[in-house]
């Protein structure tokens, strides 16, 4: 093969959009651009033969159908798109023998967060474009969300039980490691294009527990923590009024602290009329009309615009409230408070990671066969 066309691009963009958090195609054709920022004619080329099942490097060779590509080339091109974050890999004992296996990555959560120290201000656009254009209805497209809110424990009060998979005091303890704190991407884009975050300083501010800890050392990004500076961390973006969002699942891969104004999750859910059917949350804020004075502290504070002061009472909308509790801590008359949803109403995460990702394919399955 002589020359790789544009063409490899579609078809990466068509092979990463079968995946369970898919990569769809837009009109204006934006989404290219931002995998000719990240991948190389030949790997994307290669990259478009990947799919969610993991592949052993002698499938994903004759796939190619390609002679001027050998095996060792190929295994020394997937081996660096893994190094850099592009795709899976994992190596599986057969017979006594190392096998290597290889697996598409989706964008977000996945190669997306690798460029961390690659970015330009014509990706970040681009990427903000993508949101607006079609991305934001993907994340939405099944209410199974990556990422789910994690209510402040202490604003909920001793009466009201917590679940292990509401308590991010829990998920700490039994995290497992190495605990990785990294920069937040969303704050990092932002601080380039220069619309820094108005609400915190905190630019580390994502954790990654486990192998996902582990991949982020790997590629020289993060730093290992202990559990009570994680602990701090997340204190300080409590008192700060950051969101508590962890990875949907009951023993999640990463906790990040995210703000209204940079994170791409919150900023494009916050455009829509009903955003909290979308964040997986199991609480709710409520006022007290009797106590409230109509201060405006948890209007300010509230990241989804849930709050308003009405006649001089603070009024949640519960279509926006997410149930973070950072609305909580700060009311001077202890007017406000959260509450635990009905049984019926209640989002139960999966097990684990895979099973999320799963589910959310079984939904869209099911979504298109209707």
């Amino acid at each position: 093969m002589k020359n790789l066309s544009d063409d490899v691009y579609r078809d990466l963009q068509k092979a990463l959009n079968k995946l369970p958090i898919s990569f769809p195609a837009t009109e204006s054709g934006v989404e290219i651009r931002i995998l000719k920022h990240i991948f190389t004619p030949e790997q994307a080329f290669i990259g478009s033969k990947l799919s969610f099942k993991l592949k052993p490097l002698k499938e994903v060779y004759k796939s190619l159908n390609e002679e001027s590509f050998s095996i060792e080339k190929v295994e020394k091109i997937l081996d660096e798109m893994h190094k850099l974050g592009l795709i899976i890999k994992v190596i599986r004992n057969r017979e006594g023998q190392d096998v290597k296996y290889y697996a598409a990555s989706a964008f977000m959560l996945g190669f997306y967060e690798f460029q961390m120290n690659k970015m330009t201000e014509e990706f970040i656009h681009d990427v903000d474009q993508y949101f607006e254009e079609a991305f934001m209805d993907e994340l939405n497209k099944t209410k199974i969300p990556q990422l789910r809110t994690i209510p402040i424990e202490k604003e909920i009060g001793v009466e009201r039980s917590v679940s292990n998979y509401d308590d991010f005091r829990y998920f700490l303890e039994n995290c497992g490691e190495p605990i990785v704190l990294n920069e937040c991407i969303c704050r990092k884009k932002n601080d380039i294009i220069g619309e820094s975050c108005k609400l915190t300083d905190l630019r580390e501010s994502c954790l990654s527990f486990r192998s996902a800890g582990q991949a982020y050392l790997d590629r020289g990004l993060g730093r290992i923590i202990t559990k009570e500076e994680a602990l701090s961390i997340i204190e300080q973006a409590e008192r700060e009024g950051l969101v508590i969002q962890a990875g949907n699942s009951q023993r999640p891969m990463s906790i990040c602290l995210c703000c209204g104004c940079c994170c791409n999750l919150l900023v494009n859910e916050k455009k829509l009329d009903a955003p909290a059917q979308f964040l997986g949350s199991n609480y709710f804020a409520e006022v007290d009309e009797d106590l409230c004075i109509g201060c405006g502290v948890c209007e300010t504070r509230c990241q989804m615009d849930a709050i308003e002061i009405i006649d001089e009472i603070s009024k949640v909308n519960l279509d926006r409230c997410i149930g973070c509790g950072v609305c909580v801590p700060t009311c001077p008359e202890e007017a406000i408070k959260l509450i635990k949803k009905e049984e019926k109403d209640l989002t139960i995460p999966a097990k684990n990671t895979m099973e999320t990702y799963l589910k959310i394919a079984k939904k869209k399955a099911e979504l298109e066969n209707k």
